[in-house]
């Protein structure tokens, strides 16, 4: 048993999911269960019907998932042919799903319409990928993994129930891979007990696959993605960014928590607790080594270098001048449980405490407007993180411009500083 997990950079378009499934089909014998992302950038698209619609914009959404739709039915038309018929059935079930609440009126939170909207996305993408694997002649089952995954109801961050996840899926791997050796599902979302969807969190794919992984007890994780595995950097922005082409777990979970894009924070947990080597490899060239990532020691490292903007860093004080002692930061911290906020860098004084949060408005009105009450609070905003780990002076030299940095870290192996851009 192996696990696939594609992005949705991989199944942009109509060629990118022939890639996809050239890439399954030369998966050698054995069960393989793919788990299947939101097509490009249909998950922003769909963060924009579901604004529209909390926002009582009840036609501007229409028409923004009319475009969605309109896309994934011009992909279907593209790859589709004896397949087309079915497919676009199973496609204007999933639309109905969406479209019975747009012409209703929000009742609930943002994050409950945000979860039923946006999720739709992995499930039209893995529908179309399933649909061509059997038009190219690949027996494949397409799974809801919303019949499987439970949650909590912690819309748009939800918690996984471990246990009646594990029976389900255990039930999942007896009888349909006893008839398929291919499973395609969804990442990033899963149900309630009162079958509401919910999703896992934004890159929250990886988590999915990892978790399923484990559940079935598979030799290994592959990720496929658009660079040729783990870089130190983005190279987006150091153009010379290289290739690590071994991590353990704990270096891959600490670049993670300080920002990396390359892997999800709550992938890792699941994989080192049933030893489970995890694979980044490059879909445009899968002949390519990529990262293995394990438990093994890793040795060499280069600098590792994240950006992180439109951080915003929030300044809490004290009225009184009294000092921000053990209860004061207890009572934040609790705020920012609340909130769902995780600082990307944390740092206090005797009267003050900063905190550097990424810019999620919603998060970040919540989460002031209750320090208010107590607290004198003050926010910076357009600002850029960036942490190095296994830092030497050069490379600190080079990133930080000291003129600009308006709060900096530094531990043995990480350097983080916060700039004004």
């Amino acid at each position: 048993m192996q696990v696939y997990k594609f992005g949705g950079a991989s199944i942009k378009d109509a060629d990118a999911i022939k890639n996809v499934v050239s890439i399954i089909t030369q998966h050698p014998s054995g069960n393989l269960l793919v788990v299947i992302s939101a097509m490009g950038k249909t998950t922003n698209a769909l963060e924009l019907v579901a604004k529209a619609f909390y926002q009582n914009k009840n036609e501007e959404a229409i028409a923004l998932f009319t475009q969605i739709k309109n896309d994934h039915n011009a992909i279907a038309l593209q790859l589709l042919v004896t397949a087309l018929a079915t497919t676009q059935l199973r496609l204007n079930d999933l639309y109905t799903e969406v479209e019975w609440l747009l012409h209703d009126k929000p009742v609930r939170t943002y994050n409950y319409y945000y979860d039923q909207i946006v999720s739709i996305g992995e499930l039209l993408s893995s529908t179309l990928v399933s649909a061509y694997c059997s038009e190219m002649g690949i027996n494949n089952t397409w799974h809801d993994i919303r019949d499987s995954l439970r949650t909590n109801n912690t819309f748009r961050a939800a918690d996984v129930d471990i246990a009646f996840t594990t029976e389900k899926v255990k039930a999942l791997q007896q009888s349909v891979f006893c008839n398929n050796r291919v499973v395609l599902t969804q990442g990033f979302i899963g149900c309630t007990q009162e079958n509401e969807t919910t999703t896992l969190g934004r890159e929250g794919s990886d988590y999915t696959a990892a978790l399923l992984s484990q559940l079935l007890g598979a030799n290994s994780l592959t990720i496929w993605k658009d660079v040729a595995g783990v870089l130190n950097a983005d190279p987006k922005i150091i153009t010379n960014a290289q290739l690590i082409p071994q991590l353990n777990y704990a270096e891959i979970i600490e670049m993670a928590y300080y920002g990396a894009q390359v892997i999800h924070p709550k992938t890792i947990k699941p994989l080192h607790n049933a030893a489970i080597p995890m694979y980044v490899k490059c879909f445009n060239n899968p002949k390519l080594t990529g990262t293995l990532i394990n438990n093994l020691p890793s040795i060499n490292l280069p600098s590792i270098i994240v950006h992180q903007y439109n951080q915003v860093l929030i300044t809490i004080r004290t009225a009184d001048y009294s000092f921000i002692n053990g209860a004061a930061t207890t009572s934040i911290n609790h705020l920012l449980i609340q909130c769902n906020i995780l600082p990307t860098l944390t740092q206090l004084g005797a009267l003050a405490m900063s905190i550097c949060v990424h810019d999620d408005e919603e998060k970040i009105n919540q989460f002031t407007s209750l320090l208010a009450a107590l607290f004198e609070v003050s926010i910076t905003r357009n600002l850029l993180l960036i942490t190095i780990r296994h830092h030497n002076k050069v490379n600190i030299n080079v990133l930080i411009n000291t003129k600009n940095c308006l709060l900096q870290q530094i531990t043995p192996t990480t350097y983080q500083g916060l700039l004004a851009q």
